[in-house]
């Protein structure tokens, strides 16, 4: 159904109250809010709040509802948006990609006696199907993902290595909705690595989470501190 604009301005203000609240940053706002200002549907402008509370309002569903519990809720908010970054160059040094950026359909990475980092636990991506495209030539390059993303690795290497690894005790599933980023590309006498890893703010939660079920099952424990990888 096509948007009017005092739809759109409803979901404006409610980007102006989360940046307020420190709900989100100011990049991401400028970059939700000029999506709101273009969007001519309801269904391009639901997932530009839908991990947001209506100012003044109850939770309930629809534009400004507050989604349920859990990654796989949170994954629709973050797909979408024009891309902040195509491509990552290194010689005789390094780049990095983290914290707050938007993943092209396609991003390129290239080091030679250099490396590169390139962290998408906090990232949006432009669109569902994404693309990652390492070359290494004497370097190295070391992609960062959220465990409950859905990431495939097919890459060579030559004198070198190409593979995913993880630190985590647990080895969770792609989460529904999740992007699908597919790793590839070659390895010369270098390599690149895919770590699945949470982030400071999930260990946080999932910390609090084990204290809680601590509490409930003896109040009298105190808190219950179990580190996470």
């Amino acid at each position: 159904m096509r948007a009017s604009d005092a739809e759109r301005e409803r979901v404006a203000e409610t980007l102006r109250e989360a940046v307020a609240e420190g709900r989100l940053e100011m990049d991401e706002f400028e970059q939700r809010l000029d999506a709101t200002y273009r969007a001519r549907t309801h269904g391009e402008l639901e997932p530009l709040v839908r991990d947001l509370p209506v100012p003044g309002a109850p939770v309930r569903q629809g534009i400004g509802a507050e989604p349920a519990r859990g990654s796989a809720a949170d994954w629709p908010s973050r797909i979408g948006g024009t891309p902040t970054s195509s491509g990552g160059f290194a010689f005789w040094g390094g780049f990095s990609r983290k914290g707050h950026w938007t993943v092209g359909p396609t991003f390129t990475a290239f080091s030679m006696w250099g490396g590169g980092e390139i962290d998408l636990r906090e990232a949006r991506f432009a669109e569902r199907e994404v693309v990652i495209r390492c070359f290494t030539i004497m370097g190295g390059i070391q992609v960062t993902v959220p465990p409950d993303l859905d990431v495939q690795v097919r890459g060579l290497g030559l004198m070198g290595g190409f593979g995913e690894h993880s630190k985590l005790d647990d080895d969770p599933e792609p989460a529904p909705g999740s992007p699908r980023v597919r790793v590839t590309g070659f390895a010369l006498m270098g390599g690149v690595g895919v770590e699945r890893k949470r982030s400071k703010a999930q260990k946080r939660r999932l910390q609090e989470q084990e204290r809680e079920r601590l509490r409930s099952q003896n109040p009298d424990a105190g808190d219950g501190r179990k580190e996470l990888g």
